[in-house]
């Protein structure tokens, strides 16, 4: 089977933005658009293709990204639609991780709003080219070059702006584009037919001056173009065009182009930008990995003949078909049962079904080539991070790190019938959410879910109930607390000695312990000098102190933010033992801890509330109760008002509902986790004894 389009043919791009900014509305478009749907799916009917699971359609949101494969004018666009609610975060970071451009959506009368910042950093995080769609242009409030100065002002980049709107908010009806200088208007209400046409006469001159300001600005970005720009010399649009996708490469600037997806305008001109100025897998850098043993640098050149390379960055639990693990092939071409080393687990994995996705639709394919995205079934041991490669070549390529969880619950099965299955599907669940972790609670045996936030553990266990037909009792949700040491303790010793007949048990161990970043965690050193401590113990030592660290001394949290040193110690021919070792390292530990001043540390959320003017006041004695600490107000869009504030996540339950009756329904809120803080002595008595 031949590739169907070249290489350089190939854009993956990925569809990001705030909550409701329109990313799935305007992915909707490009699959209408690009032939791959007859009908436009509407997100308020719940009839999208990108958001076929039942939560998504009921909730209006998109949980999951969906990956989707379309066509325009020869080239082949693999689109990625993301969420954009912090609760999943996660899943816009593994989707940028291989994706290599970004379509960043803007509400036009929002311009940027908190989440925004969060997924513009992430995609800077991964070097990700992005041009910006400002979208909604026909609502009342809208504003182009509003939205464009709030990228430049709040985001730090260099937005250039492509278009001019003809029509303001309901008048809406069409652009100028600065760069061709033609007017385009869309007179069906489906928006299929684009129609060309000469700028009104009234605002020939606006784009005129609109024309020499961008070509001038591209000019100053780009080497080639300054030369040719200070000899005098006339630039053609080719010239120009080729110089600023050179620049949108490189990250200089951010294209800006307009429109409404929902009443079917200006997407058409958004996919000419998609295959104009995004690279393809060939502009942007080879993917670099490391040999299994982190001893030499690998490149998997992006070409179809070298040895496999691929990251798997998501994993799906299909009712119908089973485990399917998305992939991004860096190197290489991978066919349908062929055998690949998952050098990350050291195991074979063969290759099943290959699978190109069209949302919830999936046509067989034998082969997938380099700079594809594609999905697989039948992986048996290979999860989101991995990597699958040639074995004549072991290649990890770099994983990818989430965040750690928040928030749990409880959760119990109903009957006996559902113990049976709720293990399974848990299992199946955390497989598919690197931010979802299970585990079972060493002192009451409960089975405890821990995620990112409210609704990410409120959709989960919607899940259990549909997907795995699981009933369970869920449990009031608990902050993720942890524990740290506020002073260092030196030379702290412990023996521990015990007699029985026959052998006994003996182990010294003296322990200088001190606090550290509470991100590191837990830093073990060891010190020992001139053998008073045997080698083979030093390891049994460690574990028990891990172990211990798992329950702290004020509530049993997970202790972090500790350097624990082995200096001294002593042990016994006959008695010593790794087991007496480990429980020496665990009590020493704990000893240690009640001496060093234990605290509690708490999640500390970023949070951004959105108000009209004048319910500011109450607003701010709210977050105040909530122990919060406000950094500062902005004005945004008329006489709304931005609070910037910091809250401890155990003060944000039922906030929501809270700023609704506050303000009239009007106000709306997002957060994410910040850092770790230590809580005064006063709260955590509060807290410890709830």
């Amino acid at each position: 089977m031949a590739r169907e389009f070249p290489l350089e043919k190939y854009r993956n791009i990925g569809i990001i933005a705030h909550i409701d900014a329109g990313k799935t509305t305007t992915t909707e478009r490009i699959l209408f658009y690009t032939g791959k749907s007859y009908r436009i799916g509407s997100v308020d009917e719940g009839t999208t293709v990108t958001d076929w699971m039942e939560q998504e359609r009921e909730r209006g949101i998109t949980i999951v990204s969906a990956a989707v494969t379309a066509e325009w004018q020869g080239y082949r666009i693999n689109v990625i639609d993301t969420p954009g609610h912090i609760d999943f975060t996660a899943e816009v970071q593994r989707s940028l991780r291989v994706l290599d451009g970004g379509v960043v959506i803007f509400d036009a009368t929002q311009g940027v709003e908190p989440q925004s910042e969060t997924v513009w950093r992430q995609a800077d995080k991964y070097n990700v080219p992005r041009i910006c769609f400002i979208n909604k242009m026909d609502r009342t409030g809208a504003s182009y070059t509003d939205s464009i100065e709030s990228i430049r002002t709040r985001l730090g980049s260099t937005p250039l702006a492509m278009q001019i709107p003809l029509g303001d908010e309901s008048d809406f009806k069409g652009v100028i584009d600065i760069l061709k200088q033609k007017a385009y208007y869309w007179d069906d209400p489906l928006g299929v037919e684009m129609r060309e046409d000469e700028i009104p006469a009234k605002m020939v001159e606006e784009a005129i001056l609109a024309r020499e300001h961008l070509v001038e600005a591209i000019a100053g970005l780009d080497d080639e173009l300054t030369e040719l720009f200070l000899e005098g010399e006339e630039l053609t649009e080719e010239q120009i065009i080729a110089g600023l996708r050179r620049e949108v490469i490189s990250g200089k600037c951010n294209p800006c182009y307009c429109g409404t997806s929902l009443r079917n305008k200006g997407v058409q001109l958004l996919l000419d930008a998609v295959v104009a100025l995004l690279p393809s897998p060939l502009d942007i850098p080879d993917a670099v990995g490391t040999s299994p043993d982190k001893n030499k640098e690998i490149v998997c050149k992006t070409n179809d003949s070298e040895p496999v390379g691929a990251l798997v960055f998501k994993i799906v639990t299909d009712p119908f078909v089973g485990r399917l693990a998305y992939f991004r092939v860096y190197s290489g071409t991978i066919r349908q049962g062929q055998s690949l080393l998952n050098p990350v687990k050291n195991k074979k994995e063969r290759i099943g079904r290959l699978i190109r996705m069209y949302a919830d639709r999936r046509d067989d394919v034998s082969e997938v080539y380099a700079g594809e995205i594609a999905a697989v079934l039948g992986l048996k041991d290979t999860f989101t991070g991995d990597t699958l490669c040639d074995p004549s070549r072991p290649v990890v390529l770099e994983n990818i790190s989430f965040p750690e969880p928040v928030i749990s619950v409880a959760i119990e099965p109903k009957t006996i019938a559902d113990q049976e299955k709720i293990g399974l599907a848990l299992q199946k669940l955390s497989e598919e959410d690197p931010t979802f972790q299970v585990r079972t609670d060493e002192n009451t045996g409960q089975t405890i879910i821990s995620g990112m936030g409210e609704l990410h553990l409120s959709i989960i266990v919607d899940r259990l109930t549909r997907e795995f037909r699981v009933r369970a009792n869920v449990g009031k949700e608990k902050v993720a607390y942890k524990e740290t040491v506020r002073v260092p303790v030196t030379k702290h010793s412990f023996k521990y000695a015990k007699q029985t007949g026959g052998h006994g048990q003996y182990a010294h161990v003296v322990f200088d312990l001190e606090p550290i970043d509470p991100n590191l965690g837990i830093e073990f050193a060891n010190k020992i000098i001139g053998g008073t401590v045997p080698k083979e113990y030093i390891p049994a030592i460690e574990k028990g102190v891990r172990e211990a660290a798992e329950s702290g001394v004020l509530g049993g949290y997970p202790v972090t933010g500790l350097r624990v040193t082995l200096v001294d110690g002593s042990f016994h021919e006959v008695d010593s033992s790794e087991m007496a070792f480990k429980l020496a390292g665990s009590m020493c530990l704990k000893e240690c801890m009640e001496r060093a001043q234990p605290v509690l540390l708490e999640p500390i959320m970023k949070v951004e509330v959105t108000i009209p003017e004048e319910f500011l006041g109450d607003v701010l004695g709210q977050l105040s109760t909530r122990r919060g600490e406000i950094r500062g107000t902005d004005m945004h869009g008329g006489n709304s008002q931005i609070i910037h504030s910091m809250v401890p996540l155990g003060e944000m339950f039922g906030y929501a509902t809270t700023l609704r009756s506050a303000t009239q329904g009007r106000g709306v809120f997002s957060m994410e986790y910040d850092h770790y803080q230590a809580v005064s002595d006063a709260t955590a008595q509060k807290l410890l004894a709830s």
